[in-house]
């Protein structure tokens, strides 16, 4: 199975604005920033940012579908499609159990048509949301980190991320779940960080990952060695870092086959010389600035597209005779 893919999914916000549902357990949300931005400007800006990013990874070759939220709920996050949404190469489009229930709300069918009138087949929709009446979740691919080659399932347990509903999509997908908790430090204690996707991201040949995060020595250990088995070059990021989201980053490819790897403006400047000459050996990098979104959604560049991986629909071709 291919690990990376050349079109992402992307929605436009017309809300946007630090949500409040999420930032009891997100705490890369600043609520100063809030303060600063009234939401209509706060909007303006995401929006900017947005435009500018989705601009710059077309310039680059790769196939961006552009889907605009509407107004009709209030959905501040729905910048961060990869949680509700993931996609898989048998067909298979998987819908998620949320958290905030604002965010439940961005779940939207036509989104699935969107995607189908591009050209990709949606042969199945596998459908976890009935989780959410238990009160349990698991938040797409800010929860699970998929080593889609390797069958592998890397997830940091915490209150978006439901461990028996890890291990049921990895029953359903066949795939095996490595599974550890990675903390950060929020005014002297060490609480669970709340999505795996912000401490680590995987390439086809490396993974940037914050071990420092990990505090237990076993799961540690245990993560270092899934990692050799399959000849993954581990690239170490600090907590700092982690805090300028530098373990947001995805790792895509253009038309041409051209490996590109997607960070923020502010995770790059974050990394040191030695870690960007480790990440160059294997893609070009690019680096968008969106603070405005970071700071107020917590969230960054990873978040913001949910890769496609579906089999494009195959047009037969009718000879006249």
């Amino acid at each position: 199975m291919k690990q990376i893919t050349d079109t992402v999914l992307m929605v436009r916000p017309v809300q946007f604005r630090l949500n409040e549902e999420t930032a009891v357990n997100n705490f890369y949300q600043d609520q100063k920033a809030q303060q600063n931005n009234d939401k209509a400007a706060a909007n303006l800006k995401a929006q900017s940012e947005f435009d500018a990013f989705a601009k710059t990874l077309q310039a680059q070759g790769i196939e961006v579908i552009v889907v605009n939220d509407d107004a009709k709920h209030d959905t501040p996050d729905s910048i961060f499609p990869n949680n509700w949404l993931s996609t898989h190469e048998n067909g298979t489009a998987v819908l998620y159990p949320m958290f905030a229930e604002n965010r439940r709300l961005e779940r939207r069918p036509d989104i699935l048509d969107t995607i189908e009138e591009k050209g990709f087949r949606i042969k199945n929709v596998m459908d976890y949301t009935s989780a959410e009446e238990e009160g349990f979740f698991l938040e797409g691919t800010g929860s699970i980190i998929l080593d889609r080659t390797n069958e592998k399932a890397y997830c940091s347990i915490s209150a978006r991320a439901d461990e028996e509903l890890l291990i049921e999509f990895c029953e359903d997908f066949e795939y095996t779940p490595v599974i550890f908790t990675a903390y950060q430090t929020v005014e002297d204690k060490r609480l669970p960080i709340y999505h795996t996707n912000v401490m680590m991201a995987l390439g086809e040949e490396y993974v940037v990952i914050c071990l420092d995060c990990i505090d237990d020595a076993k799961e540690r250990k245990s993560i270092l060695k899934s990692f050799k088995q399959d000849n993954k070059q581990v690239i170490a990021i600090s907590e700092t870092q982690v805090n300028s989201f530098a373990g947001n980053m995805m790792q895509v490819k253009n038309r041409d086959g051209k490996k590109i790897l997607v960070m923020s403006d502010q995770a790059y400047k974050s990394l040191d010389k030695d870690q960007i000459q480790k990440l160059e050996k294997y893609n070009e990098i690019i680096h968008p600035d969106i603070s405005t979104i970071e700071a107020l959604g917590g969230g960054s560049v990873r978040c913001m597209m949910a890769e496609i991986f579906l089999p494009k629909v195959v047009m037969e071709v009718v000879h006249s005779s």
